[in-house]
Formats: structure tokens, sequence, C-alpha cells
């Protein structure tokens, strides 16, 4: 089981971060004590304090609570033609998926993350094509046995997005299409953690499949390390649009569905429902 990548202090600290709020403003806007803001980052849960400093930080307040008591995560996910692979990278983990239509054995990677091996056996033991590979963003942890699942399948095509070009690959802006046997690939652009982070969304499965990237954890983000506002507004926008029933394929952590994410994600308030 893939545990959830966010805790509650993670999930304050991102919201501090992105919004430029020290403790000191914090406790200032909130009237909590600045030791009990450290203490929650320090994951010393507390949820009087947290309840109080949640709508200063734009954050659903019983989702931080949630989070804090771990009283959820997302249903499991199984699929035919959806496999994801969860490798170590430092001091967290990493995923990267393979998508294939089932009845033409048509296959296309996502990420490599740290370690492609067991994505090379599956792709090998289930006897499918791959016929491209796409870059969900270039961080070095999505993209760190590229060279050698290339090598494995004779260099097939490598997508990237435009912002990110990385020697070798093909740049791509949102809008662009393909075909995976008998899948649709759509591109939308999910920036703010990175400069070009795309979202793939694939249909022709059970379920549509959208594959996110750092854009969105299930019950968390990655963060706007290029633009906070940018990675709320664009996820948004370009992913919280699509039907509840889309699996949510994240760059670390669990998948979940855009469903369960409006109702469980503190970093996004307007969806919660009593």
């Amino acid at each position: 089981m893939i545990e959830l990548e966010d805790f509650s202090e993670d999930i304050i600290g991102k919201a501090m971060r992105g919004l430029a709020i020290t403790p000191p403003q914090l406790s200032a806007l909130s009237g909590v004590g600045e030791q009990h803001i450290k203490a929650l980052l320090e994951g010393n849960f507390n949820e009087q304090a947290a309840r109080a400093i949640a709508p200063h930080l734009a954050l659903s307040a019983d989702a931080l609570v949630a989070s804090a008591q771990s009283m959820w995560r997302p249903d499991p996910v199984e699929i035919e033609g959806l496999e994801i692979f969860n490798t170590p990278w430092r001091d967290m983990r990493v995923n990267a998926f393979v998508l294939w239509d089932p009845g033409s054995g048509q296959a296309a990677a996502f990420d490599t993350g740290a370690d492609a091996g067991a994505m090379i056996d599956f792709l090998e033991k289930k006897s499918l094509t791959l016929g491209a590979i796409y870059l969900t963003h270039t961080h070095g942890d999505h993209i760190a046995d590229l060279d050698r699942l290339l090598d494995t399948f004779s260099q097939p095509p490598v997508y990237v997005s435009e912002h990110e070009p990385l020697q070798g690959t093909i740049a791509i802006a949102a809008g662009h299409s393909a075909r995976i046997g008998g899948l649709t690939l759509e591109t939308r652009l999910t920036h703010g953690h990175s400069r070009g982070g795309h979202t793939y969304v694939v249909t022709g499965l059970a379920r549509p499949i959208a594959i996110v990237g750092d854009a969105l954890f299930a019950g968390s983000m990655g963060g706007g390390m290029v633009s906070y506002s940018d990675a709320l507004e664009t996820n948004r926008q370009q992913i919280f649009t699509l039907a509840d029933n889309t699996v949510v394929c994240p760059g670390h952590g669990p998948m979940s569905s855009v469903g369960e994410e409006k109702q469980h994600n503190p970093f996004y308030p307007e969806f919660k429902t009593n």
C-alpha cells in the first residue's frame, strides 16, 4: 500500500510558504500563539490551533483535521490498462505509470520514477508495445531512469512541455492530443509546481485517467515551487473540471479521484460539502 505523501504539517508548511506568511504574521492574523504554530509545523497537532489558522491559509479546516487524524485515504484503484510503479528516491518515493489499450497492446509510459526496472519487466511480461513516453515535468526524480527505458525499447519518442525543453525530446504544448491504440490522450498545462507541468488526460478505459505529476497529490499538492497561485488555479481549471470519477495519478502518494480530492483536499475548501 502506497502511503499518503503529505501530512498536516506538510500542508500547513506549503500553504505558509506559498502565501509568504511567517509564523509571527500567522499568529497576528489568527490569534494563535507563535509557539503553537511552530508546534503544528513540527507535527505536534492541536485541533483548536489548526482550525484557527486554516481560514488565514485558505485551507479547509475539516480536511486539515482529517489529514492530521488519518481519517481518510483514497479508495483503491484497479483498472485494466493502468499500472503504477512506486520507487524510492532519497528520503521519499516517486510514481511512474503505464497506460495501455488492452485490445491492441499499445502502451505509453508516463515518467520513469527513480528506477524503471519494474516498469520494463511489466511491459515485457505483458508483451506490450511501448509507443511513447510522456513526461509530466523534468524534475530529477521523475526522469531519473529515462535513458534505460529508452535503450530497452529502441528509443520511443519522448514528449515534454515546451516550457521545460529537454535534449532528445519532443516539445509539445497544452492541447496536444494523441492515440494509444484505442485510447485518446489530451494534454493540459498545470504549471506552478514546475514551469511546464503537464497533466495527461486519457480516455477509453473503464474510467477517465489524469496523470498529474506533482500538480496534485491525494489530499495535498506538490506546492508552488514556481508559483503557488498558478499551481492552485491551474489545478482548479484543468483537473477539478474533470468528471468526479476521473482517476488522479500523482507523482507521489496513492492514486485517488477528482471527486475524492474535492471532498478531502484541504487546499480546495470551495468544493467541500457537509
